[in-house]
């Protein structure tokens, strides 16, 4: 897929990705989730979106996955932080897409929702990743997640943004590891672009 026809796709559907981002920001605002305790949450969400944007060329395989992709994007917490469940978010993304394109993007958002689990490492542990390696743009989306986060916290330096710089620069390497996919699909991929601007915000090159 090259850069321009992906653009020119995301062009085609600004009105529905708009409504999505729309939908998400309230959801997330309808349970007083913030980000860093200071921001809507909304924030996050776009930076997720963005992170698509700019690198979804990479990965989109036709234009009808190009609303799942935006969609796992802005709804990525949705089960995990928002209270609904799988069928929740399914019925949500036919407002916008088929059922071929529901599911997708359905299936996106259930693969990066955590486990249950009283720790960090219990919330992401082996069957959490097994399940995001084995869901289509889910790496993707995953990885987009973490450059969200990691673009944040090193950018913003109070304590709790301090610790979680040295929490990611720590987890970087079994991180990435364990989003890599076996599969020999596009959909599965990690730009390397992307995984080269992470490596640059956490050795402070950006």
């Amino acid at each position: 897929m090259n850069r321009t026809t992906f653009e020119q796709w995301v062009e085609h559907h600004t009105a529905e990705i708009a409504q999505i981002r729309e939908s998400a920001h309230s959801l997330h605002d309808s349970v007083n989730q913030m980000y860093d305790k200071t921001r809507p949450y909304g924030y996050h969400l776009d930076m997720v979106a963005d992170g698509v944007r700019r690198y979804g060329h990479a990965v989109c395989a036709s234009e009808a996955d190009i609303l799942p992709l935006f969609f796992g994007a802005f709804y990525h917490d949705s089960i995990e932080d928002a209270r609904l469940s799988y069928n929740d978010v399914k019925r949500t993304a036919l407002r916008w897409m088929d059922a071929d394109g529901a599911m997708t993007a359905a299936e996106i958002v259930y693969a990066l929702t955590n486990e249950k689990g009283r720790t960090r490492a219990e919330r992401a542990d082996e069957r959490y990743y097994q399940g995001i390696r084995q869901t289509a743009y889910a790496p993707f989306v995953k990885l987009a997640d973490r450059l969200a986060n990691i673009t944040y916290s090193f950018s913003h330096a109070h304590r709790m943004n301090l610790h979680m710089k040295e929490v990611y620069h720590e987890e970087w390497p079994h991180f990435l590891t364990a989003i890599t996919s076996p599969q020999d699909d596009r959909r599965f991929a990690l730009p390397q672009a992307m995984i080269d601007e992470v490596l640059a915000v956490m050795e402070g090159k950006v």
